[in-house]
Formats: structure tokens, sequence, C-alpha cells
């Protein structure tokens, strides 16, 4: 997997050994020798992950951590902090302000590139769904005021798996905050409870004797629920091999035992912060493409939804598996009603014909706004006869039942018109529209407020969509 590394150092031959160790596996490396100039490299080329010295003048990696993490720009790419610095604290202090992990100097060039991977595979997927949110702001489903990460601190559902009952008692006390903390020192206890809770975290002891923490591991992030699920592993700091081998497997994190409180509940955040930024990018793809597909005023599938299923209904007609058929209703004299209370009026007589669509209309068709009022309704499995039924008793709900126009307006009375089409073979998504059209255009012409058939034999196929 190749990437842009960022190599923040102040001393050159450090800088020019991570560069050559870096190119060696064909990662692509920009360099900087300060933290301002780190963060002008950050925000115009985006790398995918920066290796980020501490002890530095001007500016220490703290701080330029910290200001890459404020910067909606920047702060959703990975940092490494590089230094020779061993205290708990220090590293307790770069997880705080942002850092994904510490790696001490000399590099050890193994647990290095596993880091890297491990890092650009997490960056892959957020950048996929960063890519996703711009469209749905681009849409306006998402709000520009939508925060990037999510708040770390509050409670969360965290899975401890320790074969040790005593030893996860104490590793859960060192959480602080009120998360709700599962033990388990049973993997197909712990296995079963995975597939039936939304977990935050899941924190397992890869050096437990009791079980293969590093193959149950692989088993969560084989399955679809756990691919999502951050797993941070606690590892004998002098294997180095599993460590290597948890990273590679999908692993978010390692936490070297004896497990120091601080770091910890540091780790823990990181995961945590990173696992609600990305619940709120999916979310937000949801919404974008709800949005794509649906009628903002009535709430209905919209045009190029209500194409789509047309062509669906078509396939399995050719196909022979059952017919289908197309309604086309307009509202009577609708223009009087925007010209004498309003749009705002005439908006809520759209919301309203909406509602009664869906409450007259089965679980599998498909109500759509047309455009202006007109509304298309998409009727799988119905020959022209359940079609023809369906639109009477539209019909009737609409005319029995005076509409509400909102404030002083009182209410007034709306009738529809309809056309209703069964598809035959032959037919496209245009020419069963032109045909309940014409049939809708005979409603009209017969005086409205009544629903007309149209003939079965299509029109001509249309070439272009």
């Amino acid at each position: 997997m190749s990437g842009r590394i960022l190599v923040v150092d102040d001393t050159a031959p450090n800088v020019r050994l991570l560069r050559a160790k870096l190119e060696a596996e064909y990662y692509d490396v920009l360099t900087a020798e300060n933290g301002p100039e780190a963060i002008e490299i950050a925000r115009q080329a985006v790398p995918d992950l920066i290796l980020l010295d501490v002890m530095m003048p001007k500016m220490d990696g703290f701080e330029v951590c910290t200001r890459l993490k404020d910067d909606p720009r920047t702060r959703h790419i990975p940092v490494v902090m590089v230094t020779a610095l061993d205290q708990q604290e220090d590293r307790v202090r770069g997880l705080e302000v942002g850092a994904d992990d510490f790696l001490s100097k000399p590099i050890d060039d193994v647990a290095l590139f596993a880091r890297v991977r491990s890092l650009l595979r997490l960056k892959l997927v957020m950048d996929e769904l960063r890519q996703r949110e711009a469209s749905g702001r681009a849409l306006g489903a998402i709000s520009d005021t939508m925060t990037c990460f999510g708040d770390s601190d509050a409670p969360a559902n965290i899975l401890i798996l320790e074969d040790d009952e005593q030893r996860g008692a104490r590793l859960a006390s060192k959480l602080r905050g009120a998360h709700n903390l599962t033990l388990s020192d049973n993997p197909r206890e712990a296995a079963e409870l995975l597939s039936k809770t939304a977990f935050d975290l899941l924190v397992v002891n890869l050096a437990a004797r009791g079980f293969d923490g590093l193959r149950l591991c692989a088993r969560i992030r084989s399955d679809d629920k756990g691919r999502v699920m951050p797993i941070l592993a606690l590892v004998d700091p002098d294997n180095r091999e599993k460590i290597v081998r948890a990273l590679d497997i999908g692993v978010n994190d390692v936490l070297l035992r004896p497990v120091d409180a601080n770091e910890f509940s540091a780790r823990v955040k990181t995961q945590l912060r990173c696992k609600r930024y990305a619940d709120t990018l999916r979310r937000s793809l949801d919404n974008s493409f709800e949005m794509s597909v649906t009628d903002q005023l009535t709430g209905l599938h919209n045009r190029r939804f209500m194409q789509a299923r047309i062509e669906d209904a078509l396939t399995r007609l050719e196909r022979g598996v059952e017919p289908a058929s197309v309604l086309i209703a307009d509202v009577d004299f609708f223009k009087p009603v925007n010209d004498k209370w309003g749009h705002d009026a005439g908006d809520k007589v759209l919301q309203e014909i909406a509602m009664r669509l869906k409450a007259n209309m089965r679980a599998i068709d498909i109500a759509c706004r047309y455009g202006g009022e007109e509304f298309v309704v998409v009727m799988p499995g119905a020959d022209l006869n359940a079609a023809m039924q369906a639109a009477e008793r539209l019909r009737v709900s609409i005319e029995s039942q005076a509409f509400n126009l909102g404030g002083a307006h009182g209410s007034t009375s709306i009738t529809i018109s309809a056309g209703v089409a069964e598809m035959v073979p032959g037919d496209s998504h245009e020419s069963a529209l032109i045909r309940a059209d014409q049939a809708l255009y005979a409603a009209k012409g017969a005086g409205r407020n009544c629903v007309r058939s149209a003939k079965k034999a299509p029109a001509q196929k249309a070439t272009g969509s």
C-alpha cells in the first residue's frame, strides 16, 4: 500500500534516514524542518500520514499536533509522534492533543512499517467516507457546522476481553468516565455479545493464555459488524512479532503491558473519537443518499428514483415474473390555490396529498412526485384492473375530505384526475409514462375528478433516456 508521508524533524540526518527507509518501501515522502513549515505543507499537500518529531525549536511537536487537529483541513490526517522521550506522561500528552501513536528513537523499522500500514488502511476508509460526505454537503444533506469529531467523553459501550476475571476488573477500574463496561473471560461469550450488541470499542488482551486473541481479532474483522468497531489490543512489550501481526490483521491500536491508567484512558478516548467521526460520516452518507432520491417537500421519491423502479418493473415483466402498472395523478385546478391563498397553502395541499397517497397504496408501491402538482405511482405486481381500483380509491380519498390550508385560510376541497397504464413487453419507462399521461389527459377531458386507463399497445420505444 502506497501513500504520501510527511516527515517533520529539525535534524537533517534523521530526515534523510527516514526518507530513505520510506522511499525504499515506495512511499512518496515530503519533508519539513520545523512546525510552521509542517503545518503549511500539511494544509497544501494533505499527506496521508505525518511522522512528527517532538523536540523541535520554535514549535514543539505537541503544539504542531494541536494546531493540525484544530484545523478542519488537516485534523483527519493521522499523526505519529517520533521522539527520544520515553516518559509515560509524554505519550499521554501526545495522545491527548490528537496523536495516533508514538514511536521511540531509534526507530524499529518493523514497528514503523506495521504502524504506517495500519494507519494508511484506516485513512483510506476515512477518505472514502469524507469524499461521500463532501457530496452530501453539496446536496445540502450535511450541515457545514457539523463537527469533525464526535464527543469522545460521552459514555460508550466497551467490551473488555481478559482471560482472568480479576485482571479484567482491574483493567475496567482504570477507565475514567461513565462508560458502559462489559467484562468477559471467554472468547465464545465475547463473540456472542458482539453479535447482539453494538459495542463502540473492544479491548482484548493478546497475552492471554486462555485463548488466541489474534485469531479472535481476525474473525471479528472478517464479520460485517466487526469491521467498523475499533479494537485496542494489550500486548507484552517484548513480543514485537505479535504487535506487528495485530496491526496487520486490523487491530486499531496496541497498548503495552503493564497498563498505565492515564495512557489507557487516552488511547480509549482517541479510538472513540475516531469511531464517532466515522459514524457521523456514515450517517451523513445515508442522509445524502436519501436526499438524492427524495422530494424534499413531500417526502415522496423523486423522478430519478421513479425511473429506476419503472425499469426494474419492466425487467421483471419481460422475464414473466409479474405484471406492473403505472399511475399519473394531477391536482385539478391547483393554480387557483396558489393564486388565492399563496404558495404556503399550495405546499400544504401537496404534502397532504402525499400523505393520502401513502395511506391508500400498498407497501410495495412506489409513490413519487413527478413535478409541480403531478404524482406518479409505480405498482409492481398490479395488472390494469388492480391499478384502476387503487387509483379510484385514491381519488375518493382526496375528494372526500377537505384540505386544511393552515393559518386563517381555513380549508378547501381538492380533487385529482388520474391516468393508469399497464406495462407491456416492449415498453420503456418513457413509453409507459406517455400512455399513462395520455390517460390522464383523457380524464381531464372527461371533466376531471375521474380515472381513465390507457390502451395496452405500447408507444414506440424511445432511443434515449
